[in-house]
């Protein structure tokens, strides 16, 4: 064995235990029955955070939505030149969020745990939605001016920064570089990198099965879409605030003529759920911890809560109180899992079994949509991957913006490599799928999700007295 192959499989033995501590079950709890519950490092800290922070706001996503749905509706223009408003970056974080997990994630997630697991996706995005308020809140205490793009940036590289040097230091625009901030800014860079591929890939592959298109010619189309919108200075904010309406409004109709359609099947859909989830009937091989776990982890990696991503654009927000932003990326973890992912959801579930079994990932999803609206099914859900995956790529490259900067400083050079980087990434991933590129985009998110969270309990009470401040002033919630 040469030095080379040494090197590799080294790199390799390094790549899969870090994968195992982030995904692998370190705790197996026995459970009646037989049963267990594995529980691996990132459900050990996000679901704990998660109710934490649901007790320290007061039980906020319940007692605060009406406030949440009201901030979508204010109008008020951002004041800063280049600086976009809340619903802009709801849109932008919505975006990133409703992806590929929202269709196949979902499908595997049932497929695996049964419909039980539905049951813990709502659970997971009730707590999640704590936990996002937190953070978005923080990205707005510790923004900073953005000299190459106009407007505001930040996020968890800016206030791991902020936690951990002092001084004139604590300023990220002329500092000395933190090294957690430095690790999550790096972690970020690679899971999007990872994410570009797995797009490409989706978005190809759903269009050869729908209409027979070699991957060559719609991943072409794709790059060269992407790339005439994200080396544009600001278009990517433009683009987001039309694809992201249509896109989920549509989604969203199609299913609610689906379940309208096949209203006599909810009440048992809905049992079957409920049962399903505390394991009251046999659901799947695993049982109860099976349903639990598939819920949970689909849940989290879906809606982002607790991983640092949102808060790259909660930060370039222009509100007029921290708090806004945080309520209204709650509202993000909320159309993403309870709306979006209820909704993929349904279609498979309101499908006969016997025609679904066997199948899995997209197959799977297609066949119910093919069931429910004919040929229409299949054409719709092709189409709606595809802006749900655009719609992703263009956000996770705003995201990468405040992370290039901490990085590397203020600079179009290291800018535009990155981006060139990430629509490299999205053509290779067009023409061949690499399972090692999933795990990377898993570890990225998983390391993301470690740095962040190192810092965000800590920083809570700030996050905490924003909301206060924010409640004594609006004595109507």
């Amino acid at each position: 064995m040469n030095f080379f192959e040494t090197i590799k499989n080294l790199a390799l033995t390094i790549f899969h235990s870090v994968y195992h501590i982030l995904w692998g079950d370190l705790i197996t709890v026995p459970l009646p029955g037989g049963s267990s519950l594995g529980l691996s490092l990132l459900i050990l800290i996000l679901i704990p955070s998660g109710i934490y922070f649901t007790l320290r706001t007061r039980f906020l996503p319940f007692r605060m939505f009406p406030e949440m749905v009201k901030l979508t509706v204010e109008t008020k223009d951002a004041s800063q030149k280049g600086a976009i408003s809340g619903l802009q970056t709801l849109f932008l974080s919505t975006a990133t969020r409703v992806g590929m997990g929202n269709l196949v994630g979902v499908v595997a997630a049932i497929s695996a745990g049964g419909a039980g697991a539905v049951f813990w996706m709502w659970v997971i995005a009730l707590l999640g939605s704590s936990t996002a308020f937190t953070e978005a809140t923080l990205a707005q205490l510790y923004k900073e001016k953005d000299p190459l793009y106009g407007g505001y940036r930040g996020g968890p590289a800016y206030y791991i920064h902020h936690f951990f040097l002092s001084g004139k230091e604590k300023s990220a625009a002329g500092r000395r570089h933190s090294v957690i901030a430095v690790l999550f800014a790096l972690s970020g860079l690679i899971c999007w990198c990872g994410i570009s591929q797995v797009i490409g890939n989706s978005v190809s592959s759903a269009f050869e099965n729908a209409f027979s298109i070699p991957p060559i010619y719609t991943t072409a189309i794709l790059v060269i879409i992407a790339a005439v919108i994200v080396l544009r200075k600001n278009a990517t904010v433009k683009v987001l605030d039309i694809m992201v309406p249509v896109m989920a409004v549509c989604y969203f109709v199609i299913t609610l003529f689906i379940i309208v359609k096949n209203a006599g099947q909810l009440p048992a859909i809905f049992q079957r759920i409920f049962m399903e989830a505390f394991g009251l009937r046999p659901a799947v091989a695993g049982g109860i911890g099976a349903v639990i776990m598939n819920g949970a982890k689909r849940g989290l990696f879906s809606n982002e809560a607790g991983s640092g991503s949102a808060p790259c654009a909660a930060a370039a927000a222009d509100v007029s109180h921290p708090a806004k932003e945080g309520l209204l990326q709650a509202l993000g973890v909320f159309i993403d899992t309870l709306v979006i992912c209820s909704c993929s959801a349904m279609i498979m579930l309101l499908a006969p079994a016997e025609l679904t079994d066997g199948l899995a990932g997209m197959d799977l999803l297609q066949t119910a949509m093919e069931y429910h609206m004919g040929e229409f099914g299949v054409v719709f859900i092709a189409a709606i991957l595809w802006l749900f995956s655009f719609s992703t790529f263009i956000g996770i490259l705003f995201y990468a913006r405040s992370n290039v900067a901490y990085l590397f400083g203020d600079n179009w050079l290291s800018q535009t490599l990155y981006k060139v980087l990430a629509l490299v990434m999205l053509f290779i991933g067009g023409l061949a799928a690499y399972t090692f590129v999933w795990d990377l985009g898993d570890i990225g998110v998983g390391l993301m999700t470690v740095f962040n969270m190192i810092v965000l309990i800590p920083l809570a009470p700030k996050a905490m007295e924003a909301l206060r401040d924010y409640e004594g002033k609006n004595q109507t919630i």
